[in-house]
């Protein structure tokens, strides 16, 4: 009976497509990325990781009570200023079925 259950569990399970996730701040970890710290400048960002592949359009300022942020995207992480110092940075998925943070709004 118990050998009947068991191959009845395996089976179910197999039919169900079982599927091994990645999690991002897992793959963070094993990968040990490197990202900017907090308050460095942009020129030390851009001498340290190079050009950013892009560069979204600021946020806020001027016409707003919030300072200027702004967001360059590398392939492997985001940094996000206000006005020219850095305040985080976040790594970017490495693909859509990776379970992790949103991408930034562009």
């Amino acid at each position: 009976m118990l050998r009947t259950c068991l191959a009845v569990a395996v089976l179910a399970s197999l039919s169900l497509g079982v599927r091994a996730e990645t999690l991002l701040v897992d793959r963070v970890k094993q990968e040990n990325i490197q990202l900017p710290r907090r308050g460095m400048g942009m020129a030390d960002v851009q001498a340290r990781f190079g050009q950013p592949a892009s560069r979204l359009e600021p946020r806020g300022g001027q016409n707003h009570h919030w300072p200027t942020i702004n967001r360059w995207v590398y392939p492997a992480f985001t940094v996000y200023f206000e006005r020219s110092r850095v305040i985080d940075a976040v790594v970017n998925k490495a693909d859509p079925t990776e379970i992790g943070p949103k991408p930034p709004i562009r």
